[in-house]
């Protein structure tokens, strides 16, 4: 047995984009990051957007949505990259399993989590990527990590210590990120999702 992953839709009709393509990698990935065998996944993906917007949904199960532009191959317009598909799923995947993990349990719904900590975590769970080889771009996560946490010593000392983590809890989040606001002299930066 192995992680079961759904695909919607199952045919695509806007882009050209194989279903089973992406379960594969899905599939691939949920298991490398440690997910158990039976867990379901679902990947949800609009393919009437051309936009790049991801987020976890459900964590039972498992279920992400993205807009169909995230996975596109950007040299070759609605057409699938498995290297973007392995890059998107792995942050949206890290962050659904350290949900499933008691230390993450105080973590509040995506909906409610502040710019800061939303960035935070992408940091923790891309850093993570990058270490099991997948395509990431540590140079743009950090300018959009300074931007949320300021262009400070700081800021870039904290964005290293989360790309480099493992194990980390919420708590840990939540501590990094008190710490570069009160190092940030700029305007507090409002709550909600930002990606």
């Amino acid at each position: 047995m192995s992680v079961k992953v759904t695909v919607v839709p199952a045919e695509f009709t806007l882009v050209q984009y194989e279903a089973a393509s992406i379960a594969e990698v899905a599939a691939d990935v949920a298991e490398t990051i440690g997910f158990p065998d039976g867990t379901e996944v679902r990947v949800e993906v609009d393919e009437t957007s051309p936009l790049g917007k991801t987020e976890v949904v459900a964590i039972d199960p498992v279920t992400v949505a993205i807009e169909s532009g995230a996975f596109e191959d950007a040299k070759r317009p609605r057409h699938l990259s498995e290297k973007s598909v392995r890059s998107v799923l792995g942050r949206l995947l890290f962050r659904a399993h350290d949900r499933l993990d008691p230390s993450f349990a105080e973590a509040p719904p995506d909906e409610d989590i502040a710019l800061r900590e939303h960035v935070a975590w992408d940091t923790y769970a891309v850093g993570r990527c990058e270490r099991l080889g997948w395509r990431v771009q540590k140079e743009r996560r950090r300018y959009h990590f300074r931007i949320r946490h300021g262009f400070t010593d700081v800021a870039d000392e904290a964005f290293d210590r989360l790309w480099a983590a493992d194990g980390l809890t919420w708590a840990d989040l939540q501590a990094v990120c008190a710490e570069t606001a009160a190092a940030d002299t700029r305007a507090v930066v409002k709550r909600g999702r930002g990606r």
